[in-house]
Order: C-alpha cells, then structure tokens, then sequence
C-alpha cells in the first residue's frame, strides 16, 4: 500500500488515529504517577517515553494539546516537580489500559483500575507497586511543539528501580526478563523477547555478511 500526504490526511479519524500510531512500531508502554497538591492520586498511561541522555540521565516524553480532555499529569507535574515512571507488565496491561478513560479530577486511577500506590524513600510522588522496572522524575522543563500544539516534558532520573538479576555486567538491563510490555498504535500490548546482543560497532571489526 502506498498513502501520499493528501490521502494520509483525507482518511477518516479513527482510521488516519491508528495507522500513524502503529507505524511508527512497537513503543514503550509506561504508566506516570502523580499527586496533586491536595494529595490526589493520578495515574496515566503513555507510550512516548524517550532517552534524552544519561549523563545527567534525562528522559522525555509527549503531551498531546491541551483542550480536548483534561490534562491532570501535567498540571501536577508543574505544580509538585515530581513525578513516576513505571514498566507495564503483562499481568497487568488491562489495568493500565483502562487508565486512559476519562476519570474525573477527584477520582484516583490507581484505584479505579484496581492497581497499588506505592511510595519509597520519601519520594512525594507514587510508583506503581505492580511494576517491576520504576523511576522516580524531577521535573526539568517543557518545551512546546509548534507543529502540532503539543509539548515534550523532560525530566531527571532521581530513584531508579529493577531488578537486579535482570542486568548485564556491562550494564544492559533485560527488558524480557522484567516482563515489560510494548506498545503498538493505540491498543495493542506486545510482549518482549531479546533477539540477541552485539558489541559496540566499529567499521574495523565487520562481520561477513550474507549475499
């Protein structure tokens, strides 16, 4: 199938929605925890988590444009400077799911899908208790873009936690082995399996590849 700009754009919604969210691959599924100023949980779930760097170690991720459904991450994020990051797990991908439903501001996703705040070494915001890979954020900055209305936020890793059989000598950690789940489009959860591991590459070092 070949989809010029024009047809891309002249595709209904829902169908343009979810082939621009799938094609782009597999992502990483991660929930955001959150409290509000009067101690209101939050949790939400994105797949627009990056690397930015790791020395500092900073990662980013996409908030869509404010306006068409409230958007109560980021307005705690502005307000506490912290916030979590936590792995989806597949014994739990539904209960991340569903955090996305349009939840009133007073009501706490973390008990309406029936998943556990978990609070660790004074951090003010929750962690997911579930996860097993989770990271504790400060709020660094915000940067809008104007392409589209949206805006990346990025922050600073100050807790990170995992387990620690899960990671390498050389340090890699084995998303497998966590259990962490992937994104793909809006709604489709995959499993992750290592397909293998190569060394840092060096145009001296090539290996004889097939013909």
């Amino acid at each position: 199938m070949h989809l010029t700009r024009e047809e891309i754009e002249a595709t209904n919604r829902i169908q343009r929605l979810n082939i621009i969210n799938s094609i782009t691959g597999i992502k990483a599924g991660n929930l955001i925890g959150t409290m509000s100023e009067n101690h209101g949980s939050n949790l939400a779930i994105f797949s627009s988590v990056i690397h930015l760097g790791s020395n500092p170690a900073l990662l980013g991720f996409i908030l869509r444009p404010e306006g068409e459904v409230p958007r109560n991450t980021f307005e705690n994020i502005i307000k506490t400077e912290r916030y979590t990051i936590n792995h989806i797990r597949s014994s739990f991908i539904e209960n991340a799911h569903y955090t996305s439903a349009k939840f009133d501001r007073h009501v706490s996703e973390f008990e309406a899908c029936d998943l556990t705040e978990e609070y660790l070494h004074d951090f003010p915001a929750p962690y997911v208790k579930e996860s097993t890979v989770k990271m504790g954020m400060r709020f660094l900055e915000s940067i809008p873009i104007k392409a589209n209305n949206t805006k990346m936020v990025i922050g600073q890793i100050e807790h990170l936690y995992f387990p620690e059989e899960t990671m390498s000598e050389e340090g890699y950690v084995d998303l497998a082995a966590t259990d962490s789940v992937g994104i793909g489009g809006l709604n489709s959860y995959y499993s992750l399996n290592k397909l293998n591991t190569f060394p840092f590459a060096r145009k001296t070092e090539l290996p004889e590849f097939k013909q």
